[in-house]
C-alpha cells in the first residue's frame, strides 16, 4: 500500500514541496524562492512559468532527499497563495500576461467606484468580502479589459482563468483538469458562498465570461492525477493557503482560532456551518468543503508581515538573513517608542485602505538597526491585535487561545511579545509549516489515511505555550500609541 503524501505549498515568495508518512511526520522538503515583480507602484506580479518550474524542481528535490519511489507517494495535496489570477490560452497552453499578485493594488480605484454605486452590501452578502483589490474578480477584469488578445480568446472558448491552485492543477495534469476547491473560489468575490456556486449576477457586473472558469470541488476530492513526474499519482487535496493552515491547526471546532504568519498575517475562526458575517469589516469565507457540507470561518487579513522582514533585508539592506532578527530585536533600545505602519500596499482588516502607504514614527538620533527590525516585527503583533479586538467584538466571546504558524513563530521573541500585547495564550505546534501540513491532511483524508476530518484533532501536538507578561496598562500604552501611528498614516494620502 501506498504510505506517503506528497505536499505542494506554493506561497507568494517561494514554493514548497514536502513528503509525509502515513502518520504525517515530514520526511523530507525543499524549498525555492522565485522573482517578485513591481511593474509600478502598487502592482505585483509573478511569472506563472516561473512558478511552475519551482514546482517541478522543489518536488524533483525532496523525492532525491528521501529513499521513497514514485509509487509509494498515494496522493498530492496542493494549497497556494489565494486570490492571485491568471489567464492562459488553453490551445498553447501559456499565460497572457504575468500572475496578478493578491497584493496587487491596480484596480483600487475601480474598487472605489464599485463602492460608489452602492455595492458594498450586494457583494459582502454574495460573496461574504469587502469590495477590495485584494480578491480575483477585478484582477480578471483588468486582464480581459486590458491584454489585447484577452476576449477574443474567451470568445472563441481558448481562455482559461484559475486561481494558483488550478494553474498548477492543469499543469500537472496535462490539460486534462480544469478545477478549483470551495476555499480558493471563495476568495474570488464573484463565488457565492451560500450557494456554492458561481454568481451569474456578479460575473455580469465584472464581464467574466462563464466559459473560462474551473469546475469547483471539495477540498478533499478527484482533482486528477498527474504523471509529469514519472508515476501516476492522484491529487486528492487542495485549499488555499490559509484554510489548510487552519485544518492543519485542527481548527475544526466553532471558535477554534489560528493565526498564520507568512508574506501576509492571516487569522481564521471557525464558526461551523453557519454563516456570519462580520460588523468589523472581518471577512466571511468557506473555511473548507468536506462531502459537500460546508464549514465556514470569520478571517482577519493583514498583506504585510513576513514580507516587513524582508523589506529589511531586500529594499533597505539592514539585514543578511531572516535569521539575524532575534538577535537584533533583543538588542533593540524598548525605550525608543518608534512605530512602522506597513501598508506597503494598503492596509488590510479592519481598515481596508488599499490607498494607504507605508510610514514610520518615532524615529530619533539614537535609532538604529536593531530599533527598526524590532518595529517591523512589533508591527505585525499590533495589526494582529486590530484583528482580535475585531474578531471578540463580532463572535461575541473572548479569545484565549490563538495557535500560530508560519515562519515568523520561529522568532520566540515576536511571539512572546504577540501573547503579551494580545493578553492571549499563543500555542506554537511540533510543525509550525502547517500549510503544509493541512493540504496533507485533505490529501490523506481522500486516499483513506483517516476516516473521519475530525481525526486530525488527535494528530496535533503543542511544541510550547507562550503566555502574556506586560501588565495591562503598558499594553494600553504601547496599543494607543500604535493606533495614533495608523491614524497619522490615514491622514497621508
Amino acid at each position: 500500500m501506498s504510505k506517503y503524501i506528497l505536499s505542494i505549498d506554493q506561497g507568494t515568495t517561494s514554493t514548497r514541496a514536502m513528503i509525509f508518512d502515513s502518520d504525517f511526520k515530514i520526511i523530507c522538503s525543499d524549498q525555492m524562492e522565485f522573482k517578485q515583480y513591481f511593474p509600478k507602484d502598487g502592482c505585483v506580479e509573478h511569472d506563472p512559468m516561473e512558478i511552475m518550474d519551482t514546482i517541478y524542481q522543489t518536488v524533483k528535490g525532496a523525492i532525491s532527499k528521501s529513499s521513497i519511489e514514485l509509487q509509494d507517494i498515494a496522493s498530492i495535496g496542493i494549497t497556494n497563495q489565494r486570490e492571485t489570477v491568471v489567464l492562459w490560452n488553453k490551445k498553447t497552453g501559456k499565460p497572457i500576461y504575468n500572475a496578478i499578485v493578491w497584493q496587487d493594488r491596480r484596480t483600487a480605484g475601480y474598487c472605489n467606484k464599485l463602492k460608489e454605486q452602492g455595492l458594498s452590501d450586494k457583494i459582502l452578502k454574495t460573496t461574504g468580502l469587502v469590495i477590495d483589490s485584494y480578491f480575483s474578480a477585478t484582477k480578471v477584469k483588468w486582464l480581459l479589459d486590458n491584454i489585447s488578445e484577452a476576449r477574443e480568446l474567451a470568445k472563441n472558448g481558448e481562455l482559461l482563468f484559475g486561481t494558483i491552485d488550478t494553474w498548477i492543477i492543469w499543469n500537472l495534469t496535462q490539460g486534462e483538469s480544469h478545477v478549483t476547491d470551495a476555499t480558493n473560489a471563495s476568495r474570488t468575490m464573484i463565488f457565492d458562498i451560500k450557494k456554492n456556486s458561481w454568481c451569474s449576477e456578479l460575473l455580469k457586473l465584472f464581464d467574466i465570461p462563464n466559459n473560462i472558469l474551473p469546475q469547483v470541488k471539495n477540498c478533499a476530492d478527484d482533482f486528477g492525477s498527474t504523471t509529469v513526474f514519472g508515476e501516476r499519482i492522484p491529487i486528492g487535496g487542495v485549499a488555499g493557503d490559509q484554510q489548510a493552515a487552519a485544518i492543519g491547526q485542527a481548527c475544526l471546532n466553532p471558535g477554534s482560532v489560528k493565526s498564520t504568519y507568512g508574506t501576509g498575517c492571516f487569522m481564521i475562526m471557525n464558526t461551523g456551518k453557519e454563516l456570519k458575517f462580520s460588523s468589523n469589516k472581518l471577512l466571511s469565507t468557506i473555511a473548507y468543503r468536506i462531502s459537500d457540507q460546508t464549514y465556514y470561518a470569520l478571517e482577519g487579513s493583514i498583506f504585510i508581515a513576513g514580507a516587513a522582514v524582508q523589506w529589511l533585508r531586500d529594499s533597505l539592506k539592514l539585514i543578511a538573513d531572516a535569521g539575524e532578527t532575534d538577535h537584533l530585536y533583543n538588542q533593540a533600545d524598548s525605550s525608543q517608542k518608534i512605530y512602522l505602519v506597513p501598508a506597503f500596499s494598503g492596509l488590510g482588516a479592519p481598515y481596508w485602505d488599499g490607498e494607504a502607504r507605508g510610514s514610520m514614527f518615532g524615529l530619533t538620533r539614537n535609532t538604529g538597526i536593531p530599533e527598526m527590525v524590532k518595529a517591523a516585527i512589533d508591527s505585525v503583533a499590533y495589526q494582529t491585535k486590530d484583528l482580535l479586538l475585531a474578531m471578540e467584538k463580532d463572535s461575541d466571546m473572548k479569545i484565549d487561545v490563538i495557535r500560530v504558524d508560519g515562519g515568523m513563530v520561529n522568532n520566540e521573541s515576536f511571539v512572546q511579545f504577540l501573547s503579551s500585547l494580545l493578553q492571549t495564550n499563543i500555542d506554537r505546534p511540533t510543525i509550525i509549516e502547517t500549510t503544509a501540513l493541512g493540504a496533507a491532511y485533505l490529501a490523506g483524508y481522500q486516499a483513506q489515511f483517516f476516516q473521519r476530518i475530525e481525526d486530525i484533532e488527535s494528530k496535533w501536538t503543542s511544541e510550547k505555550v507562550f503566555k502574556p507578561k506586560l501588565h495591562k496598562k503598558e499594553v494600553k500604552y504601547l496599543y494607543n500609541g500604535w493606533l495614533k501611528a495608523v491614524k497619522g498614516t490615514l491622514a497621508v494620502k
